[in-house]
């Protein structure tokens, strides 16, 4: 199963940025600083092929690897500490402390940190480690990469100036039309892995070093503000114990089991399950009730139906609301023009409705709705 995570859009693309970075190093670098002429040029281009082998391994680990999954019908031993979790219909089971629902793995996730369509799996308890380790070795080496080949390049595009001018020492980079277009291309993803990946690793070693997710950031920040509002004691995050504890337990250490984890003293172990369930008791307090009065398809992009939403959809991947006139949705979020909610259905209490967003045009207030007399 695990293989077949390979069969993806995402995979398939770090695959192509890997080899087209690591074959214009290696074509340019023949030419500009051939490993054969010193020692030091063999260093330099065994440096940059054991960090180009290295992104290729922790990447894959990190896919293969998979994020790890709470066990299908898990429940806790003691049977009363159930009230302290949330239950996945969808799982059939309970959800383990720090773990989380992935709507696109379709299971619970231990640990769950997000989903990376880069490696078409979740980022988690199993993973982490090597998915970190895969971004500091790509910088590093999109670093290097990017360094070379602007040198290269300027190189190649004065080589007709270097000799006629030059010393006689400058290295001469022969460039085709499509080795100059393939070398740009490859310049310009080492550029932006510096820049985009290196900003998700340093958010990734921020959260390690606390010993938080992503998720749990966002849900630390709302545990402040509610307890702030409600004149509560501040909340006590029950995983950080150190940065070199935090640090050695996702990269090096002894692993926990992913259900059971060790806590600050005088902390609980389902503390940051019941933070969770007060701030959705909270949210559902807080949502508002729309009736549908027009159709939505769903479509990404209304452009015909709602331009103005159209043109400004909400950044997110989370899925679209089809509605027809009449349904239910409760809202909880609200963008321009947006607004994001689950659709009620006759079901059990434990079940929950289709959820999404949709345009905030197609609803309106339920409360605003004038019922015909009988």
């Amino acid at each position: 199963m695990s293989f077949r995570r390979l069969l993806h859009w995402g995979p398939i693309a770090v695959l192509c940025i890997i080899k087209l970075i690591t074959w214009s190093m290696v074509h340019l670098i023949s030419m500009w600083w051939p490993p054969q002429t010193s020692i030091a040029a063999t260093l330099h281009s065994i440096t940059f092929l054991s960090l180009a082998a290295l992104t290729l391994y922790f990447f894959l680990q990190s896919l293969l690897e998979g994020p790890g999954y709470v066990p299908k019908g898990w429940k806790p031993k003691d049977e009363e500490d159930v009230e302290f979790l949330q239950y996945c219909v969808i799982c059939e089971g309970y959800k383990a402390p720090r773990s989380h629902h992935c709507k696109k793995c379709g299971r619970c996730i231990l640990k769950m940190d997000h989903h990376c369509p880069w490696i078409n799996c979740c980022v988690g308890h199993k993973n982490h480690g090597y998915f970190t380790i895969f971004l500091g070795f790509a910088v590093l080496g999109c670093f290097h990469a990017s360094i070379v080949l602007v040198t290269c390049l300027y190189h190649g595009i004065h080589r007709v100036w270097y000799m006629y001018n030059g010393t006689g020492q400058e290295p001469i980079i022969y460039l085709t039309l499509t080795t100059l277009l393939l070398t740009l291309l490859a310049t310009g993803m080492a550029v932006g892995v510096v820049l985009a990946v290196g900003a998700l690793l340093y958010l990734q070693i921020r959260g390690i070093l606390r010993n938080r997710t992503t998720i749990e950031d966002w849900i630390m920040e709302k545990a402040i503000c509610r307890r702030e509002e409600q004149g509560l004691n501040p909340f006590v995050y029950p995983y950080d114990l150190g940065w070199k504890w935090n640090l050695r337990a996702v990269l090096w250490g002894p692993r926990s089991d992913g259900l059971t984890w060790p806590l600050v003293e005088g902390c609980h172990e389902y503390d940051l399950t019941m933070e969770q369930k007060a701030q959705k008791v909270e949210k559902h307090v807080r949502s508002r009730l729309y009736v549908a009065v027009e159709s939505y398809s769903g479509a990404w992009c209304p452009l015909i139906s709602w331009p103005r939403a159209a043109l400004r959809a909400p950044c997110s991947d989370e899925s679209r609301l089809p509605l027809i006139p009449g349904d239910c949705v409760r809202a909880t979020r609200r963008r321009r023009h947006w607004l994001f909610g689950e659709k009620l259905v006759e079901m059990s209490e434990a079940s929950r409705g289709p959820r999404g967003w949709f345009p905030m045009e197609a609803a309106v207030p339920a409360d605003t709705v004038k019922t015909k007399p009988d």
